[in-house]
């Protein structure tokens, strides 16, 4: 449709981000990577504690940051929350990236990368993944130039799953310029169950031109409440700050998030229950002769390549709405325990095996 207004181009070229599809009332939604369990009753009073709407949230998060901080051994200056951490990365590419610059990721990887890129002015450079799905931290590295300044690693890597060892991303920072602002995307750490996989956290201080992402949308189970925070070098929050829309951050989001942190040991053993239900539904696919990643988030990656379309209407015509991304593959959530049987089923017919 034509625009009645002058717009920039290359935004009025832009596809808005495609949130997963719903589900009808018989099926079961895995397209959108949503922790299957109900908030904790502890949670839920939180949310009726924080009812004055009528006023504005703590602009700074400062309770939700302190907290943060106490948790991850950091000062509340090196805290930053926002509304999911999406909106935090889009905070980061304006701090730092402007028309003529570059910001480097690996793809496939979160969808809303190039979008964010484009919004900034700056131009993306998309590095393959392997042929396992993983980063090319290599690859990667031999990307950057005078023009880069940002990179973005995902890990897990959404939506393949697969993670970056703690090795590798080592050996990575110390192939960039040190002032280069690299974001490590850990969206999905606390499903990670490989013993090598990196853990951002306790890297900040050796790297001051390292900041991590998290959120409390996925393991913490508040993806509607949209809270998000990173942790980094105070003056590089303090960029991002800058850019950031003012009083995002709901009240109520900050206290279901300030609860989770206090309920944390409650919530961790529901993810460690999905983490277990992911690795029983990677097994039961290889076993059906799909290769899949190496899965650590919580959700599993078939590349159906070509047939991506048709894949996701049988999964749909078995009570199962995944995440297309044609012509690539299917990212499918690992959600109740009642939707596997459906799951495997469809796969299975995929595989071209309908006798059971």
């Amino acid at each position: 449709m034509t625009s009645p207004v002058r717009l920039r181009p290359e935004i009025a070229a832009l596809p808005p981000y495609r949130q997963g599809k719903q589900a009808a009332a018989d099926a079961f939604k895995l397209s959108s990577n949503e922790n299957p369990f109900e908030p904790l009753p502890g949670v839920v009073e939180a949310l009726r504690g924080a009812v004055a709407v009528n006023r504005y949230p703590d602009a700074s998060a400062s309770a939700l940051r302190a907290a943060l901080a106490e948790k991850w051994g950091v000062t509340t200056d090196e805290v930053h929350v926002g509304a999911g951490s999406v909106s935090l990365l889009n905070q980061f590419v304006l701090a730092a990236a402007a028309p003529g610059d570059e910001v480097v990721y690996a793809w496939r990887s979160f969808e809303a990368y190039p979008g964010i890129v484009t919004v900034s002015g700056a131009t993306s450079v998309p590095v393959p993944l392997r042929t396992d799905g993983s980063h090319d931290l290599d690859a990667m590295a031999a990307a950057v130039t005078d023009r880069t300044r940002l990179v973005i690693v995902c890990s897990p890597n959404n939506p393949t799953g697969t993670t970056v060892s703690t090795h590798d991303f080592e050996t990575f920072m110390a192939a960039v310029p040190n002032d280069l602002l690299v974001v490590l995307d850990e969206a999905y750490a606390e499903f990670v169950t490989a013993d090598d996989a990196v853990r951002g956290g306790s890297l900040t201080e050796r790297h001051p031109n390292l900041v991590v992402l998290r959120t409390f949308s996925k393991a913490y189970g508040l993806a509607a409440l949209r809270v998000g925070y990173a942790i980094g070098a105070s003056s590089v929050l303090d960029a991002a700050r800058a850019t950031a829309i003012p009083l995002s951050v709901t009240e109520q989001g900050q206290a279901a998030a300030l609860a989770s942190l206090e309920l944390e040991g409650e919530l961790l053993d529901r993810v460690a229950r999905l983490a277990t239900l992911r690795d029983q539904v990677r097994q039961a696919l290889l076993d059906q002769g799909w290769s899949v990643p190496d899965a650590q988030g919580n959700f599993v990656w078939l590349a159906t390549g070509d047939d991506t379309a048709r894949a996701a209407e049988v999964f749909e015509r078995h009570g199962i709405v995944v995440r297309a991304f044609a012509p690539e593959g299917l990212r499918i959530t690992i959600g109740e325990p009642a939707s596997v049987d459906g799951l495997l089923r469809a796969a299975r017919e995929l595989r071209g095996d309908t006798s059971s």
